[in-house]
């Protein structure tokens, strides 16, 4: 599962990351159902994470004086 998150980009990580909720919320899964939902889940949420800390990073260093000189 790990390897499969870490391919997601943010939308898809984003998507089953409701998915996932949406099913923990309704109540209607089994306790050991309901622990793979979670841990997946929290990957899928750091996974999201990272991708917006990557984002958040870029447009920092493009807001650096002088970036606009720098070559993209």
């Amino acid at each position: 599962m790990a390897e499969q998150t870490e391919q997601l980009s943010y939308e898809q990580a984003r998507q089953r990351l409701v998915e996932v909720v949406q099913a923990l919320e309704s109540g209607a899964v089994p306790l050991s159902k309901a622990m793979e939902l979670w841990q997946e889940g929290e990957a899928l949420a750091a996974r999201c994470t990272q991708w917006l800390d990557g984002a958040k990073a870029t447009i920092d260093a493009a807001r650096q004086p002088g970036a606009e000189d720098s070559p993209a």
